[in-house]
C-alpha cells in the first residue's frame, strides 16, 4: 500500500490540479498545453505497462518496483527545472513516463494476488487505498508548498515520498510469497501458478468487454479529476475550498476500494460494478448544473471518487479471476493500457473545452454519456 501511495499512479494526478493555475499564470500557456504534459506522461506509461507487467512476471515484483520507485522519484523532482518553453516541459513529463509505471498497481497487484485468494477483493482494495491516501495528502501538501514556496518546489517535495518513504520500506519489508506460501487455488501442482497466456485471454469476450469499459470510463474520469479544482473555482470558490473537494474525491475513492473489494469477495462482481460505475452520471449532472451549494459539490466529488475506486478494483480483481496468475502481469498491463491512455487523453479534452468555451459544461455532459456506456458494458 505504501508503494502505491508513493508511486507514479497517484502523485502526478494529484499535484497537477493544484498547480495548473499557477503554471498558466506564470507562462501564459493554455490549459490544453499544460494538460498535454501529463497526457504524454500517461500515454507513454500506459504503453509500457505490458512491458513492466511482463518484467514483474519474469523477474519478480520486488526488483521492478524498487527500480521504478527510485527512477520515478528522481525524474519527478526534475520538473522543478521546468523551462519557459513547452518542448522542455513536455520532455520532462516524457522522462517520468518512461520509468514510473513499475511503481503502480500493474506490478504491486501481482504480489497481492499471489498472496491471497479467499479474500482477494478486500486485499486488493486495501492495496489500492494507496491512491486514496495520496489523494488525501498530496493536494493539501501541494497547496501548502505552492502557497509558501511556489509551484516549482512542489515537485521535489512530493518526490520525497517515493525516495524517502516507499523505497526504504520496500527494501526492508517487501517480499513475494514462496511457492509453499501461495494459495492452493492458484497453483498448478508443479510449483508454478495457473493461468492463461495473453493470446488465450484475448480470444475470449471477457478481455475485450473489460478493455472497452475501462476505455470509456477512463476517458470520462481522468480529466474531471485533473480539472476538478478549476471546475469548482469557476463556481466562485477559492482554491483552498476547491482543494478540499479533491480531498473528498479521495475519501470516495478510499471508501469505494474497501466496500467494493468486500462485495466482490461475496457477490457476482459485474453485478456490483454496474450501479457503482453509473454513479458519476449524477455527479456530472451536479457539476454541470448552476448550483453553488458546496455540500452538493462535495457529494459529486465523493461519487466520482467512489466509482474511480471501484474501477481500479474491477481491473485487478477480474484480471486475476478470469485469466489466472501465470501471465497476470502482462495481461493486467494490457488492460491497464486503455486506462492509462484514455486517462491521459481526457485532461486534454477537458482543457480544450475550457479554452474554447470558458467552462467545462460540454465535456461534463459528454462524460455522463461515457460513464453510462462504460457501466453498461
Amino acid at each position: 500500500m505504501v508503494g502505491v501511495t508513493c508511486g507514479s499512479s497517484p502523485l502526478p494526478f494529484n499535484v497537477l490540479p493544484v498547480i495548473i493555475g499557477p503554471i498558466h499564470a506564470e507562462f501564459g500557456w493554455s490549459f490544453v498545453e499544460i494538460s498535454l504534459g501529463i497526457t504524454l506522461y500517461g500515454i507513454i506509461g500506459a504503453l509500457l505497462a505490458p512491458v513492466f507487467g511482463a518484467m514483474a512476471d519474469r523477474y519478480g515484483v520486488r526488483r521492478v518496483a524498487i527500480s521504478s520507485l527510485a527512477a520515478f522519484g528522481m525524474t519527478f523532482a526534475l520538473l522543478y527545472f521546468t523551462p519557459p518553453h513547452l518542448p522542455g516541459f513536455y520532455g520532462l513529463w516524457v522522462l517520468v513516463g518512461l520509468v514510473g509505471i513499475g511503481s503502480t498497481p500493474v506490478t504491486w497487484s501481482r504480489a497481492i494476488n499471489m498472496w491471497f485468494y479467499k479474500n482477494r477483493g478486500l486485499a486488493l482494495g486495501i492495496l489500492l487505498l494507496g491512491t486514496s491516501i495520496a489523494g488525501l495528502i498530496v493536494p493539501q501538501l501541494s497547496n501548502a508548498v505552492e502557497s509558501r514556496l511556489g509551484w516549482r518546489m512542489v515537485f521535489p517535495v512530493v518526490a520525497l515520498m517515493p525516495l524517502m518513504v516507499a523505497l526504504p520500506i520496500t527494501l526492508l519489508l517487501f517480499r513475494e510469497p514462496l511457492a509453499r506460501e501461495r494459495p492452493a487455488q492458484i497453483g498448478d501442482g508443479a510449483g508454478g501458478v495457473q493461468g492463461m497466456t495473453l493470446r488465450e485471454a484475448t480470444r475470449g469476450y471477457r478481455f475485450w468487454v473489460l478493455f472497452a469499459s475501462i476505455s470509456v470510463i477512463a476517458l470520462a474520469y481522468g480529466g474531471a479529476h485533473i480539472h476538478m479544482v478549476q471546475i469548482i473555482m469557476l463556481k466562485g470558490f477559492p482554491q483552498g475550498t476547491a482543494v478540499s473537494v479533491m480531498s473528498v474525491v479521495a475519501l470516495g475513492t478510499l471508501s469505494g476500494r474497501i466496500i467494493i473489494g468486500l462485495l466482490f469477495d461475496r457477490f457476482w462482481a459485474p453485478g456490483i460494478a454496474f450501479p457503482v460505475l453509473a454513479m458519476p452520471i449524477a455527479a456530472c449532472a451536479i457539476l454541470v448544473s448552476a448550483t453553488h451549494a458546496l455540500p452538493l459539490l462535495l457529494l459529486a466529488g465523493f461519487m466520482l471518487g467512489f466509482a474511480a475506486g471501484a474501477e481500479a478494483d474491477v481491473i485487478a480483481y477480474l484480471a486475476a479471476r478470469y485469466f489466472g496468475m501465470n501471465h497476470y502481469g502482462r495481461i493486467y498491463g494490457w488492460l491497464y493500457t486503455p486506462f492509462g491512455v484514455f486517462s491521459a487523453i481526457s485532461p486534454l479534452l477537458y482543457g480544450f473545452i475550457r479554452d474554447a468555451t470558458g467552462n467545462y459544461d460540454l465535456m461534463l455532459k459528454l462524460a455522463m454519456l461515457l460513464f453510462g456506456t462504460g457501466a453498461t458494458l
